[in-house]
């Protein structure tokens, strides 16, 4: 049986940069492979190189050696115009602060990825809207970000990262900006829509909720990835229960 290609694979890459002269080796020899619909999780301490994975990941930036591949096509050899057409067309993304353009109604940031695309009409559209009614907020749909709570800003960013569709989702600490209980809503959310659509998620997160429902749990350290064991007996996160009504 044929292995399925991995949604994301890391060939031995490395990443450094110049700093007063000096070289400073961020990443150092990473590989890994993430295969479609898994959920890992990547941890590290501040400065230990995640988001300069991420990038990389993302085709924001390109390795100083090594290779990082999107569905098996090498970002090492493609343009910048093509690592963005990738990006814009197979990666959603989820963002700690959100990162909703103010200006925007609600159905309007949810459709920006599909209108950069020009797929924001047929089934695409009506694809998009039925995420806003998944995550609760149907009824919301012609609000401005500034009339919503933190929790249902993120709501709006999570079915927009879903919007387009994408193979894969990279979700910076989601719930980074969030109450406890609000962001064990939003990561039982993120956890149910993207199995659900059967898509890839990597998520940078400290939350210590995420191990128990991810399929491998990542480690950065020292510019090497080292993989450690999920919770040995993975469970639903245990979203808290609403007040009972007076």
């Amino acid at each position: 049986m044929v292995s399925p290609v991995p949604v994301i694979e890391l060939r031995a890459v490395e990443r450094s940069f110049i700093e007063a002269g000096r070289r400073r080796v961020v990443l150092d020899g990473v590989s890994c492979a993430i295969a479609p619909g898994e959920l890992v999780v990547l941890l590290g301490r501040s400065g230990s190189g995640k988001s300069t994975l991420l990038n990389l990941i993302a085709g924001i930036d390109l390795p100083s050696a090594g290779e990082v591949l999107l569905e098996g096509r090498s970002f090492n050899r493609l343009s910048e115009d093509e690592r963005t057409v990738a990006r814009r067309d197979r990666i959603g993304f989820v963002f700690q602060f959100f990162n909703l353009v103010p200006t925007l109604t609600v159905e309007e940031n949810l459709l920006l990825p599909l209108e950069l695309a020009g797929r924001a009409t047929g089934a695409h559209r009506e694809r998009a809207l039925g995420l806003l009614e998944e995550v609760g907020l149907a009824d919301r749909g012609g609000q401005f970000p500034d009339r919503l709570s933190g929790g249902e800003q993120q709501r709006v960013a999570l079915a927009r990262a879903l919007a387009a569709d994408p193979a894969l989702v990279l979700a910076d600490e989601p719930t980074g900006n969030l109450d406890l209980e609000t962001g064990l809503e939003v990561l039982d959310l993120l956890d149910r829509l993207t199995r659900r659509a059967g898509k890839t998620m990597l998520m940078v997160t400290h939350s210590p909720e995420v191990m128990g429902i991810a399929d491998r749990v990542l480690t950065l350290d020292h510019g090497r990835l080292v993989e450690r064991s999920p919770s040995p007996s993975p469970s639903p996160i245990p979203v808290p229960a609403a007040a009972p009504a007076d």
